[in-house]
């Protein structure tokens, strides 16, 4: 029994860490959101600049979690065998709609030309991105809480 506490410490301990530090750069992408949401009076030069930044750690943050966090998530919930891999296949469809539309928002903005040509509805796609992350967000949580969470005291 001590071997097997062990083995799920090994190898479920790292899954700690990897959430632990895209829920970081979810913090960063959302200070971020927030920053450029709240700016009225910059140049657009250095506007420019934070939809530059934003669009960069948005792109990085939905790549993270396809391509590393739901894996081990999901490889987590297979091993515990509980009910988590269905959730996951109800959960993860849903979440790769908002990464469209962040990769969408990406696309429409991701450099200085795009921008300047299209200041005039950048605060209305602002918004509606904020809409879909706070969905994504909310998701993501749910996937966290009850595929990794979840199984914490077993892998403590």
């Amino acid at each position: 029994m001590l071997e097997n506490c062990r083995n799920a410490k090994e190898r479920w301990g790292g899954v700690s860490d990897i959430v632990d530090g895209w829920l970081k750069e979810r913090q960063n992408l959302i200070v971020l959101y927030c920053d450029i949401t709240s700016t009225e009076t910059e140049s657009s030069e250095a506007l420019v600049s934070k939809y530059q930044s934003f669009c960069q750690i948005l792109v990085d943050y939905v790549s993270a979690g396809h391509f590393e966090v739901y894996e081990q998530l999901i490889q987590e919930a297979k091993e515990f065998d509980d009910g988590g891999e269905d959730l996951a296949k109800q959960i993860i469809p849903q979440i790769q709609i908002t990464t469209e539309t962040a990769l969408k928002f990406n696309d429409q903005f991701d450099d200085v030309h795009k921008v300047d040509d299209g200041l005039g509805s950048l605060g209305d796609e602002m918004s509606k991105l904020g809409e879909v992350l706070e969905d994504r967000f909310r998701l993501e949580d749910t996937l966290i809480e009850t595929l990794h969470n979840a199984h914490a005291d077993q892998v403590a």
